[in-house]
C-alpha cells in the first residue's frame, strides 16, 4: 500500500510524526503478524523541498503532487489552526489553494483527513453528501461553508465512501490505526499494543462546551449565567427571562449554536465540571451536588452516557 502524506506550511507537527510513526511501525512489524500483508509505504508530498510545522520542525518531501496518481491513499493531516477564520485563511493561503487543487484533480484517489485537514477534503468537494466529523470545536464553521456534508461531531472516525475522516488534533493516531485496520485488522491491534494507543470510539467525552465554535451573545450569556448557578437547579424559563429572552427564542439560539437543546447544554456543562472535579480527587458522590445534583447515580448516568 502507498500511502501519499499531504502536509502543508503551518500544519500540525504531532499529527504529521503521529501518521508517519504509526504506519512506518506498522510496517515495520507486520510480517510478524502475516508475512502476506503487503509493504505500507508513506511518502511525503508537496511543492518544495521540506516543509515547516507550526512547532518550526521541518518535514522532508519525498515527492511533488504529481505522486498522488499512484498512491492508494492520500492523507491530509491538520492545517495547524485553532479557529474557524484561521482555517479558511490556511485554505485561502497559496499552499491551501494549491493542496485543494490538487485533491481535487486527485480524485478518485481515496482520502483520509484528520482534525482540521478535514477542511482541505471538503473544500475540494470530496466530501459532497457524505457523511464525515472535524475537530469538535469547529463544527458550525464545517456547516456553514459545506451544507453539503452530514457532519457527525461524536465520531472518532468515519468512514464514508470515498474518504475517511477524523476528528480533532490526537485523532490522527486514531486515523492511522483505522489506515492500518483497513490492511489487517490483526496488524492494527497489534500496533494499538506497541504503541499504547486505546480505541476512542467518540470524541464526545473531550467535548468542552466553553470552546464551541459559535458568536451568539445570548447563549454566552446563558452559558456564564448556568456556570455561576451550578450548585442549583437550572430553569430555563427562569434563565431565559434574566438574560432577557424567551424560552422559545433561548431554546432557538442555543440549538443553532451548539446543536443541543439548553437542557443537553446544562447538562454538558455540569458533567465538564464532575469531571473536573474527579480528576481533582473527589468522588462523584462529593461532585454530585457542587454541580447540582443531589442523587450521584444521576451523575454517573449523564457521564457514562457522554463519554
Amino acid at each position: 500500500m502507498i500511502v501519499g502524506l499531504v502536509p502543508i506550511e503551518g500544519c500540525f507537527a504531532s499529527g504529521v510524526a503521529a501518521l508517519l510513526d504509526v504506519l512506518r511501525t506498522a510496517d515495520a512489524v507486520r510480517t510478524e503478524i502475516d508475512s502476506s500483508i503487503p509493504p505500507i509505504q508513506v511518502h511525503t508530498l508537496g511543492w518544495r523541498k521540506k516543509v515547516s510545522t507550526g512547532a518550526g520542525l521541518s518535514v522532508p518531501v519525498d515527492g511533488g503532487m504529481e505522486e498522488l496518481a499512484v498512491v492508494d491513499l492520500c492523507v491530509v493531516p491538520a492545517l495547524g489552526t485553532l479557529s474557524g477564520p484561521a482555517t479558511i485563511a490556511a485554505l485561502d493561503s497559496r499552499d491551501g489553494r494549491r493542496l485543494v487543487a490538487s485533491l481535487s484533480r486527485a480524485a478518485p484517489v481515496s482520502m483520509a483527513a484528520a482534525c482540521t485537514g478535514t477542511f482541505a477534503l471538503a473544500e475540494a468537494g470530496l466530501l459532497d453528501h457524505e457523511r464525515a466529523t472535524t475537530s469538535w470545536w469547529l463544527g458550525r464553521t464545517f456547516r456553514q461553508r459545506y451544507p453539503s456534508v452530514a457532519l457527525d461531531l461524536n465520531a472518532m472516525i468515519v468512514v464514508g465512501e470515498h474518504a475517511m475522516t477524523a476528528g480533532a488534533a490526537f485523532a490522527h493516531l486514531d486515523l492511522a490505526l483505522a489506515i492500518v485496520g483497513r490492511i489487517s485488522p490483526d496488524l492494527a491491534h497489534h500496533v494499538a499494543r506497541l504503541l499504547l494507543i486505546d480505541e476512542r470510539a467518540s470524541q464526545n467525552g473531550y467535548l468542552a462546551v466553553g470552546h464551541l465554535d459559535h458568536d451568539d451573545a445570548l447563549v454566552r450569556d446563558f452559558e456564564r449565567r448556568i456556570r455561576s448557578t451550578l450548585d442549583r437547579p437550572a430553569s430555563i424559563s427562569t434563565i431565559a427571562r434574566e438574560i432577557g429572552a424567551s424560552r422559545r427564542t433561548l431554546e432557538r439560539r442555543v440549538r443553532l449554536a451548539t446543536e443541543m437543546s439548553p437542557t443537553e447544554f446544562v447538562q454538558r456543562v455540569r458533567v465538564e465540571r464532575a469531571r473536573h472535579l474527579v480528576r481533582g480527587g473527589l468522588s462523584v458522590e462529593q461532585a454530585a451536588p457542587q454541580v447540582g445534583y443531589a442523587n450521584a447515580a444521576t451523575l454517573r448516568s449523564l457521564i457514562r452516557r457522554h463519554r
